[in-house]
């Protein structure tokens, strides 16, 4: 395999992109002793290449823009930390670190230069001309959240991913009869009547005590009370340990000193840009713009740019994607008009709205800030070495108070505590971040065995103890009747819902009317034509078409209804196979099944690729990085 992908090194990219090769490495990568391996400063270790901590921050905070635009904002970087975004993140910056090293031992390079002429020929950035917009690669680079060379680097290691998914697609064969089978399976339509049963067709006889009984004992275990543990708990995270630090103001100075960039404030500038085909063209636009027959914006629209694309927004220095232009632009007067400026990707003119002055910080102002976050990077450093203490203490036989109380770290005691994270009396048992991940681990556990610390977020650490447990138990028939007569009662309607719909299906099988049975269901007969498995049209649930493409022309059968209230009866009108596919389609189903073919030897190169690297994670880094360490409990 690895001798393939030499020789494939000089096949130019093919065009779909290795993104599984990107998602197995989160399921398949061998990941070393998390504190061993990657160097302070780094998040994780590829081999001998070290990922900074920038770099990481930057891939994590693209997963969380990409994410809140799908959600419309409101996504958190401490919700994206919940849903392990981070995670996803580093995955992907281990797995583009991993293909890059092989890259270089195959002796892939790609220049700059090479990337930015491929950029400009891209047509995905082409603008209405056909030439490449630079309005429209800013406004990429804004919503990925990188400056340029940033999508240089993005854009190289995907090129190299191309090259090796070249090799591993080009050579696998997809079978004709498999292309037309699956063709045929997709584009095979149906036309089916279908009819909403109406609920009130059916009546349920109130219960009587015997039949309340008899459910509540057929289902006993609906309703019973929960198990309840005691539990004892030991927390080690940083921010524990952080109130316990004294830091003289000496080295706080100093700390101050060394990371003083970090508290002091850039001048910011809130910066228009127009981009042009060429010089001249820039030139000339200047000229009229400076004697006014022009408008900045006017001139914008005669270059296909909107007003949204021109403004960059108020930016520092080093936020800017070019640093040629970024000179230009903090060299120019509040309102002035650039001279054209030839930057990387495109000639410009540029203009200057507002100007933000920058603020050199201050010791005595930033001194309790700054005094929080060195004890923070202190506290991580220190969480292994309180690690051993407390392993040494429970080897020793001490309880986990016993630890707690000579280590200062903090003891929970909680009885009564459901997997839910409930006490008896249905609030909170044990207020800690992640809560849910300790408790996996404590209702694993039996009362008496030892136990293993469980790793928090944060790169924190639980231990427990399990004091007891209370089994589940009925609750008594009298405090659950209400509960059970509910229960009684819907699974009777469900009942009698199905036997009705299985009444009606029986008529259409025996070639009665749809609209007469239609009629006698209560419900309106409603018409559906060109059904595909895999839509479903308003009326039917996934459950239905499934099922009515089990059936025969004429075949009848029911669902339940999408609100789960009724059920719906349908009936196969039509059956109309697909026809043969076109050159297009062909070619598409080809191109999708080779991708799946070839996943057997993704997982080969993936495999051989693990068997060759190793990857260490520091997580103190990690937590330091996303900020995970100061939400602490």
């Amino acid at each position: 395999m690895l001798d393939a992908l030499q020789r494939g090194a000089q096949t130019w990219p093919a065009k779909i992109l290795f993104a599984v090769l990107i998602i197995s490495f989160g399921v398949f990568w061998n990941v070393a002793d998390v504190f061993q391996g990657a160097g302070r400063g780094s998040v994780a270790k590829v081999g001998e290449t070290e990922i900074a901590v920038p770099e990481f921050q930057r891939a994590f905070q693209s997963q969380l823009r990409s994410m809140q635009l799908e959600d419309g904002g409101r996504l958190t970087a401490e919700q994206g930390l919940m849903l392990g975004l981070d995670r996803q993140a580093l995955d992907t910056l281990i797995a583009q670190t991993a293909v890059r090293t092989h890259a270089d031992r195959l002796g892939l390079a790609l220049s700059d230069e090479v990337i930015v002429e491929g950029v400009r020929a891209d047509p995905d950035f082409a603008g209405p001309d056909g030439s490449f917009s630079r309005q429209g690669f800013d406004a990429l680079l804004r919503q990925m959240g990188l400056n340029e060379q940033g999508f240089i680097a993005l854009r190289r290691d995907d090129e190299l991913r191309r090259i090796i998914s070249d090799v591993l697609l080009g050579s696998t064969a997809v079978p004709k009869p498999m292309i037309n089978d699956l063709h045929a399976w997709r584009e095979e339509t149906r036309t089916l009547d279908h009819v909403r049963v109406d609920p009130s067709k059916v009546t349920v006889a109130e219960p009587d005590e015997a039949a309340l009984k008899t459910t509540y004992e057929q289902r006993a275990a609906e309703f019973m009370t929960p198990e309840y543990r005691n539990v004892a708990l030991l927390l080690l995270s940083a921010n524990e340990l952080k109130g316990g630090i004294e830091i003289s103001d000496a080295e706080l100075e100093s700390y101050y000193k060394d990371h003083k960039a970090s508290y002091d404030r850039p001048e910011r500038r809130r910066i228009q840009q127009i981009a042009f085909p060429d010089k001249a063209t820039a030139a000339k636009a200047r000229e009229e713009l400076v004697a006014g027959t022009k408008n900045f914006i006017d001139v914008a629209k005669e270059q296909g740019a909107t007003e949204n694309d021109i403004n960059l927004g108020l930016l520092s220095r080093d936020q800017m994607l070019d640093p040629i232009i970024a000179d230009a632009a903090f060299k120019l007067e509040r309102d002035a008009i650039s001279e054209p400026v030839e930057g990387r990707f495109a000639t410009v003119l540029v203009r200057v709205n507002e100007i933000s002055e920058g603020k050199e910080s201050t010791f005595a102002e930033v001194k309790d800030q700054a005094r929080d976050r060195m004890a923070g990077e202190q506290a991580q450093s220190k969480i292994q070495e309180h690690f051993d203490l407390v392993e040494e203490g429970r080897n020793a036989g001490k309880t986990l108070e016993e630890i707690g109380e000579e280590l200062k770290l903090r003891y929970i005691a909680a009885d009564a505590v459901t997997a839910d994270n409930l006490n008896a009396d249905g609030k909170p048992a044990i207020d800690i971040p992640d809560a849910a991940t300790a408790l996996r681990a404590m209702f694993a556990a039996t009362p008496g065995m030892d136990t293993e610390p469980v790793e928090m977020p944060g790169g924190a650490f639980a231990w427990y103890d399990v004091l007891s447990v209370t089994d589940r138990k009925q609750r008594p028939f009298d405090e659950v009747r209400d509960d059970v007569k509910t229960a009684h009662i819907a699974a009777e309607k469900r009942r009698l819902l199905d036997e009705l719909a299985g009444k009606l299906v029986d008529r259409l099988k025996a070639g009665e009317a749809f609209a007469k049975v239609a009629a006698d269901a209560g419900g309106n007969a409603e018409h559906a034509e060109a059904v595909k498995r895999n839509h479903s049209p308003p009326g039917l649930t996934t459950d239905a078409v499934r099922l009515a493409f089990s059936l025969a022309k004429g075949g009848a059968g029911f669902s339940e209804s999408s609100d789960r209230e009724s059920r719906v009866v349908f009936q196969v009108r039509e059956i109309t196979p697909a026809a043969a596919p076109t050159e297009e389609e062909t070619n598409r189903i080809t191109a999708e099944l080779a991708r799946d073919l070839a996943n057997d030897d993704v997982l080969a190169y993936i495999s051989a690729l693990r068997s060759d690297l190793s990857v260490s994670i520091n997580e103190t880094e990690l937590a330091r990085a996303t900020g995970a360490s100061e939400t602490d409990q």
